[in-house]
């Protein structure tokens, strides 16, 4: 079993940054997966990011290039997902998963994941 715990969610301004954190806990695979996703409201959930402590490999969605920072502190097996210049379109809960070592780097299909979060809100709005 895997406990996951966000935070750094909030509300802020288009244009503006925020930091989500998301903590790992409990029986955890020597290799593994972690991945960011994203709900807006009335749509289903999307990929963000996903970040392997393998090699550190990092993937990202359109939607997430060139904006958001995906990092991995392994000793405290704690991603963060750094998002800068938000939009309207950024609003939703953010949800972290975790899986054993995926074999596709910047796997985005939620049904991959085994344990996730239990979701952080994110209001982009001015």
């Amino acid at each position: 079993q895997v406990q996951l715990v966000e935070s750094g969610g909030g509300s802020v301004q288009p244009g503006g940054s925020l930091r989500l954190s998301c903590a790992a806990s409990g029986i955890i695979d020597q290799y593994y997966t972690i991945g960011w996703f994203h709900q807006a409201p009335g749509k289903e959930r999307v990929g963000v990011s996903t970040v392997t402590n393998s090699d550190g490999d990092t993937f990202y969605s359109m939607s997430a290039k060139g904006r958001f920072t995906i990092s991995l502190d392994v000793a405290k097996n704690t991603a963060y997902l750094q998002m800068d210049r938000l939009t309207p379109e950024d609003t939703g809960v953010y949800f972290c998963a975790f899986s054993s070592l995926l074999p596709l780097i910047g796997e985005m299909r939620p049904s991959e994941y085994k344990y996730w979060g239990q979701g952080i809100q994110v209001t982009v709005a001015s």
